[in-house]
Parts: structure tokens; C-alpha cells; sequence
């Protein structure tokens, strides 16, 4: 899943992709370069960021869907919003990529009217404060039960588990301890019966550890694609689609030598 971010404030491409066109572009080298799914986001949720006003997002969003209309890939749109979801839908998108796994009224209901696949996202606390000392008694279990309930949930809506894909939300609401756990345990996430999306691609937790600034992460986001790979993962969230290809590469031939 190849990342495009139409926002001025995103933590690593902020202000890149403002532009629809721009944006549109960058989607289509993110498909050569070997991206299945393009993610495209109105919305900045970095730790910190303030939330936008749907219509500003719709603006931000749909002109891009507009331009990738041709695009033989799918499209997902990185929003929280029913109201965004239902546009981006109308507009051509195929998947809705939701922080907060669908819980805002009328959200799951968008997604069911549709049949387009969605991915469900653990978060604890909201994007401006989220990183102010988060706390939890035991972090995999605590996210395995949220994405458990909210899958049942949204088969209860009527969103069958075969368009269901989960995010343990790898830096939303927690630490790098935290997210390093979840790494370790991310097998785990197998017991919720979808595909498992992982997104550590220029995160903070890679500053923390390395030192770097978020442009200067793509050794360590690779480590990290590894490392999620190993786990279970099946839907890696990334910027730099051809340097994980390659990634990928190498660990399926080991992977399929040691059969």
C-alpha cells in the first residue's frame, strides 16, 4: 500500500502532494514502482495534528480520485468520516482506510452500503494528544480485543469478514515500547481471521531509535517492513513502494527455500 498524503501537515510528505495533480502523479509512480493499493489521505493524524473540517478533506480527496480514474490499482482513502467515505466512494474508491475503525455514527453503515473493502484501525486518544503518555495494563491484548469487537461489529452490520483488513495502529496512542511489543507479537493478530496491515513507514519510533528526521528513515523503514513480514503481515502501509519491493523480494525466496 503505497502512501499519497494531500495535506499541508503530514509528518513525512506534508505539502508534497497538495496539488490534485501532483498527488495524482505520485499515485501512478507508486503503482510502477509496484504499490497494489494506493492510499490516499485528506487528513494529517500525526501526533499533534488538528482535525479538518470534512468538506476541506472532500476538497483535498475527491480531485484526486477524480485524476486516477484510469488507474488499474486500487484505491483507498485514509479518512474517519461517513461523509467522506460516502464521497470517495461515489468518486471511484474501492477500500476505506479508517483510524478509528469505523466507530463514528453512521460509518460502519457507509462502508456495508458499499462493496468495498475497509480496514479497521486501533487508536487510543485523538491525533492532538494521543502521544501524552499513553498507558495500558498489557498492549497486545488490550488492541487484539478492540479490532476483535469491532470486526464482530461490523459483520453485525453487515460488512463480511472477507473485505475486513486490521491496523493494530502502530504509533496512534502509543510508545515506541509499545509499539515494539506489538512487532513482537504481531503473529498474534492472526487470531482475528483478515489480513493484517502494518504501517511503521517513517514513524517517530524509527526517529526515537535512530536519530534521524523523518526523510532520513528508509533504512530503518525497511528493518521495520522485514520485521513485519516475519510477523504475519500481509499489507505493508509504506512511502517508499520500490525499496520495499525489493524487500519483499528477497524475503519470499528465503522464505520459500526454507519449505
Amino acid at each position: 500500500m503505497g502512501v499519497v498524503n494531500v495535506t499541508p501537515d503530514s509528518f513525512s510528505d506534508g505539502g508534497r502532494f497538495s496539488d490534485p495533480s501532483a498527488a495524482a502523479d505520485q499515485a501512478r509512480r507508486l503503482a510502477e514502482d509496484g504499490a497494489d493499493i494506493i492510499d490516499i489521505g485528506g487528513e494529517s493524524s500525526r501526533p499533534g495534528a488538528l482535525p479538518v473540517a470534512p468538506s476541506q478533506e472532500m476538497d483535498r480527496v475527491l480531485p484526486v480520485l477524480d485524476g486516477l480514474k484510469s488507474l488499474e490499482k486500487p484505491v483507498s482513502v485514509d479518512t474517519r468520516r461517513p461523509e467522506v467515505m460516502r464521497a470517495a466512494l461515489r468518486a471511484g474508491a474501492s477500500m476505506i482506510n479508517d483510524i478509528e475503525a469505523l466507530q463514528a455514527p453512521g460509518a460502519i453503515e457507509a462502508v456495508a452500503a458499499s462493496g468495498c473493502a475497509v480496514c479497521l484501525m486501533h487508536k487510543k486518544g485523538e491525533p492532538a494528544t494521543m502521544q501524552q503518555a499513553p498507558h495500558y495494563e498489557d498492549v497486545v491484548a488490550e488492541v487484539l480485543q478492540f479490532l476483535k469487537l469491532r470486526i464482530q461489529e461490523c459483520e453485525r452490520k453487515g460488512i463480511s469478514r472477507d473485505r475486513i483488513a486490521a491496523d493494530p495502529g502502530f504509533g496512534f496512542g502509543k510508545t515506541m515500547e509499545h509499539n515494539l511489543t506489538l512487532l513482537r507479537s504481531l503473529r498474534k493478530f492472526e487470531a482475528l481471521e483478515v489480513p493484517v496491515l502494518a504501517g511503521l513507514s517513517r514513524k517517530s519510533t524509527l526517529g526515537k531509535l535512530t536519530g534521524r528526521p523523518a526523510e532520513a528513515r528508509l533504512a530503518g523503514s525497511l528493518a521495520m517492513a522485514l520485521l513485519a513480514l516475519q510477523g504475519g503481515a500481509t499489507i505493508l502501509r509504506v512511502h517508499d513502494v520500490k525499496e520495499t519491493r525489493d524487500v519483499i523480494a528477497v524475503w519470499a525466496a528465503y522464505a520459500a527455500s526454507s519449505t
